[in-house]
């Protein structure tokens, strides 16, 4: 009888074991569950697989972030994600493209350690990233780009968000803004205020309008950080974003050719130019853009933080907008002819220059004997 009872125990421990080992395992399981439950909740299987030719799928990166236009301004900010982690780690790829491959290599080159992913196209780019920031260089260049059968807008679904940093037309944004929204995807507009140098030390400051959720966004915040020393916000109607760079640009635009003439005023009386940069920074007119600028004007180095004909393209937008609404514009228009005429003066060729180089088409048109002898 004490053997069968025994054996009876045994096989009731097997079939239904003691209370703290049934504990023990629902303590052990029942949190992984709830974990696994919870976790697909905030990142639900992907749905973006798709078959290739071979019949094996390709999942996206999601978590990946883009970057199109790796020009005088793109390769700086590119280069300030990846300094700063917020791209080009394991976990979050930078995924970029640019119309002359040979900038994407460079990246990597200059940045042997990140995990960079060059894409044959910006459709491609755009399907690979959540994220995408678009950086390029003219209105033109943009469109072209954006509209191509392997551009911008052809990679564009729902989930996907652009976010476009070029100054163009506030039409241009707009119509970007139409066609991204119609495809399912979101949009920002995010123009920057600064040049080849702020774009490096991550200094820009954006100017932004467009989806608030999509600004909200903490990627999109740590890459503004990482990019910029400040961001503005000027509401959900795109477009705003475009006006508040185009009237900060047109003021800079005013400011060099004020500042250009007043240089050739002062060497051609008599006056040494270094000794008047001095005077200038202790005033109330003091600069940064003079103090940074006008040493290497008077040394004729223009080498392109701003390339005039991009500073030329900005005025004339804002000439246009300023029309467009009735206002007073007159000083800046003036600004804007003189940027015009130095950017189409073939003898000079110095559209490709830094917007600086305004200065040398002014002595050229001067008569004084200093300018003569500086010619």
């Amino acid at each position: 009888n004490n053997v069968a009872s025994n054996r009876n125990t045994q096989i009731m421990n097997y079939c239904c074991p003691p209370l703290h080992a049934t504990l023990f395992i629902f303590l052990l399981v029942v949190p992984n569950i709830i974990i696994s439950k919870s976790a697909s909740a905030f990142h639900p299987p992907p749905t973006n697989l798709k078959p290739t030719s071979k019949t094996s799928f390709v999942t996206l990166e999601m978590s990946s972030i883009g970057f199109i236009g790796l020009g005088i301004m793109g390769e700086g900010m590119a280069g300030c994600l990846l300094s700063n982690d917020v791209a080009g780690t394991k976990e979050t790829p930078l995924v970029v493209w640019n119309r002359t491959p040979s900038k994407c290599t460079k990246l990597k080159e200059k940045y042997p350690d990140k995990n960079i992913v060059v894409k044959e196209s910006a459709k491609d780019v755009i399907e690979s990233c959540e994220i995408t920031f678009s950086m390029l260089s003219t209105p033109e260049a943009s469109k072209a780009v954006f509209e191509a059968p392997t551009g911008v807008l052809a990679g564009v679904t729902a989930g996907r968000a652009v976010i476009d940093c070029a100054t163009l037309a506030e039409s241009d944004m707009k119509r970007m803004k139409d066609q991204v929204e119609s495809k399912g995807g979101t949009f920002l507009e995010a123009p920057v205020s600064g040049s080849k140098g702020p774009a490096h030390t991550g200094q820009l400051i954006f100017l932004c309008a467009g989806s608030k959720s999509l600004f909200d966004e903490e990627s999109v915040q740590s890459a503004f950080k990482a990019m910029g020393k400040a961001t503005h916000f000027f509401g959900s109607e795109v477009g705003y974003g475009t006006r508040a760079k185009l009237v900060v640009n047109s003021l800079m635009g005013t400011m060099m050719a004020a500042f250009g003439e007043s240089l050739a005023l002062a060497e051609s009386v008599g006056l040494n130019g270094e000794k008047m940069l001095e005077v200038i920074g202790q005033g109330a007119i003091q600069s940064p853009m003079y103090a940074l600028k006008g040493p290497k004007m008077l040394k004729k180095d223009h080498a392109p933080n701003f390339p005039l004909q991009h500073a030329h393209k900005d005025m004339k937008l804002a000439v246009d907008m300023a029309k467009g609404v009735g206002v007073e514009y007159a000083v800046t228009e003036e600004a804007e002819k003189l940027l015009r005429e130095a950017r189409e003066d073939k003898d000079l060729n110095i559209a490709e220059d830094d917007f600086s180089a305004v200065f040398e088409k002014i002595h050229k048109e001067s008569t004084s004997e200093f300018s003569k002898k500086r010619n």
